[in-house]
C-alpha cells in the first residue's frame, strides 16, 4: 500500500516572480488519513496529497482554496489532503523503513520556536513572539489499518518523534507555529488498536520519521 506513495510527481509553476515547486501523490485507491493540513485536514477517505512551496511572504487569504486550484492543476480528482510550505520541496527528506514510507519537508531556520513559549499579551505588546516563516510537513503511509483512535494516536508519536529529531539536531524548538501532518493508512483490514510510541505501528512510525526530520535539519554548528 505505501508503493502509492513512493514516487511523487514534482511539478513547477511561476508565481510572484518565482519558480515553485510541488509535490502530488495521487493514490491508485482511496487510503484512510488524519491530517491537520489546511486543506483536506481532518479524519477520512482521502484520493492525493498535496505539498506545495509556496513564496516566504505568503500571506493568501485563504489556503485551502489556493491549495484547491494547485490540485485541480495537477489534475487531482476527489478529496485529498494539501499542505504548503515556504522550503523548496524539490530538496524534500524521504525514508522508507520498517514498512513505513516517510516524506518531510524541514524549514527551521530562524523559525522554530518552543510550543509553550509565551504569546503576546494585550498589556505587554512588546513582548510579542516574533513569528518567523517557516514549516515541517510530514507526510507518512502506513501499510496496514489502524483504528481511528489509533491515527489519532499517531499524530502525537510523530510529533514527539519530530521533537526529538530537533533537539538532537541542536534545534531549540519543538517545531514551528505551522507545521503540517498527515498520516494515511489503508481503509480495509483488521485494525491495529494503538498507534504510540510502544506500539507495532507507532513505535516504527516514531523511527521513521525521526529518521526523516533529522535527515532534513541543517547541519549543526560547530561548538
Amino acid at each position: 500500500m505505501t508503493d502509492a506513495l513512493h514516487s511523487p510527481e514534482v511539478r513547477l509553476r511561476n508565481e510572484c516572480g518565482l519558480e515553485l515547486a510541488s509535490r502530488v501523490w495521487r493514490l491508485r485507491d482511496p487510503m484512510l488519513a488524519i491530517s491537520s493540513a489546511p486543506l483536506g485536514g481532518g479524519l477520512g477517505l482521502r484520493r492525493w496529497v498535496l505539498n506545495a512551496q509556496v513564496p516566504h511572504a505568503y500571506d493568501g487569504p485563504d489556503p485551502g482554496s489556493h491549495l484547491a486550484a494547485l490540485a485541480a492543476e495537477a489534475g487531482a480528482r476527489g478529496v485529498g489532503v494539501g499542505m504548503m510550505t515556504a522550503v523548496d520541496v524539490r530538496g524534500a527528506s524521504t525514508v522508507r523503513r520498517e514498512g513505513i514510507f516517510v516524506d518531510a519537508t524541514v524549514g527551521v531556520i530562524g523559525a522554530a520556536q518552543w510550543a509553550a513559549a509565551p504569546g503576546p499579551s494585550p498589556q505587554h505588546p512588546d513582548t510579542a513572539v516574533v513569528q518567523v516563516p517557516g514549516t515541517i510537513n510530514i507526510v507518512v503511509a502506513l501499510p496496514e489499518r489502524l483504528s481511528e483512535a489509533a491515527l489519532v494516536n499517531t499524530i502525537g508519536t510523530a510529533t514527539e518523534a519530530k521533537t526529538q529529531a530537533l533537539w538532537d539536531a541542536g534545534i531549540d524548538g519543538t517545531g514551528t507555529a505551522t507545521d503540517a501532518l498527515c498520516v494515511l493508512c489503508p481503509p480495509s483490514g483488521d485494525a491495529h488498536a494503538y498507534g504510540g510510541p510502544r506500539s507495532l505501528w507507532g513505535g516504527r512510525l516514531a523511527r521513521v520519521v525521526y529518521d526523516a526530520v533529522r535527515a532534513g535539519c541543517p547541519p549543526a554548528e560547530p561548538s
